[in-house]
């Protein structure tokens, strides 16, 4: 009787033990609700995004929602609504310093963050606890790694050619606590990947570029409506941060938005976005102008 509880006692501490499967897949996912805001997946290849980026927590599950190997150590992000996975440029406003991205995972889970870097993209960016960053999908590139997964939908095929790039390759950062070694080690040359010590890690190469800076300005921007009226009414809404409507075109439709800012730290945005919320906008966000 001992043993045989010995033995299951094992079993169960063996079961535990086993860290899940890797499967890399393509995903979009439906609509989902996170911290009281609604998201709504869709394809993109042509996103350009500003906002606020953020860093992946350290206690993060084993896998990405598409079925990679969550690894801190590469150039990976999470994003809340683009196809998983997507290539992306990621710039760093603050210093010029840019990096190419894949995105593998759904997040970030805070509305008040465009996007969420693995701890190293955040070292090659010398990017802080938060930052103001530019997100550009590579849309060749994104198309490459989708058609790569066992269960890609059919893409319509681009004729454009691809446009040529000049990159200056700079030497990494010094690492994060624990990771000194990092520093001795060059940037790897253009084009060619690090060894993947499993097939459900892909590391992109990591070259840094590097761009002037244009830090902007923080703003948290609210719908657009085709009617003035309505955008009267938030703005009436947003009253206590001295809001005011932005007059633009689509075409030649014209267009009318508010806008709130500039703030000049990040935590007074957050605050105007809070509030946003709490009056029900539930589309608001941050951007960098």
């Amino acid at each position: 009787m001992i043993v045989r509880r010995a033995c299951l006692i094992v079993a169960l501490l063996l079961a535990g033990c086993q860290q899940p499967v890797p499967s890399p897949r393509y995903h979009l996912g439906g609509p989902y609700q996170a911290q009281g805001v609604w998201h709504y997946p869709a394809e993109s290849y042509a996103l350009d995004e500003t906002g606020l980026a953020g860093i992946a927590p350290s206690a993060h599950a084993p896998l990405t929602t598409n079925g990679e190997i969550f690894d801190q150590t590469i150039l990976a992000a999470a994003h809340p609504t683009l196809q998983l996975p997507a290539i992306a440029r990621v710039t760093n406003l603050e210093n010029g310093l840019s990096v190419l991205v894949r995105i593998n995972d759904r997040g970030t889970g805070n509305p008040k963050r465009l996007i969420e870097v693995t701890r190293r993209t955040a070292e090659l960016l010398r990017m802080a606890a938060v930052g103001r960053v530019r997100v550009e999908i590579v849309a060749e590139d994104s198309r490459q790694a989708v058609e790569k997964m066992s269960n890609a939908p059919r893409l319509a095929v681009v004729a454009a050619p691809r446009a040529s790039v000049v990159a200056v390759d700079l030497a990494p950062p010094m690492g994060m606590a624990g990771e000194a070694q990092r520093a001795a080690a060059p940037v790897a040359a253009k084009g060619a990947a690090d060894a993947a010590p499993s097939p459900a890690v892909f590391r992109l190469p990591e070259i840094v570029t590097q761009g002037p800076a244009r830090p902007g300005r923080l703003m948290v921007r609210l719908d657009t409506f085709e009617e003035y009226h309505y955008a009267a009414i938030q703005n009436a809404r947003m009253g206590r941060f001295k809001p005011s409507i932005v007059s633009l075109f689509q075409g030649r439709q014209q267009q009318f938005r508010t806008e709130v800012g500039p703030f000049d730290r990040a935590e007074q945005a957050e605050a105007a976005l809070d509030f946003a919320f709490s009056m029900g906008i539930p589309d608001a966000r941050i951007v960098v102008e």
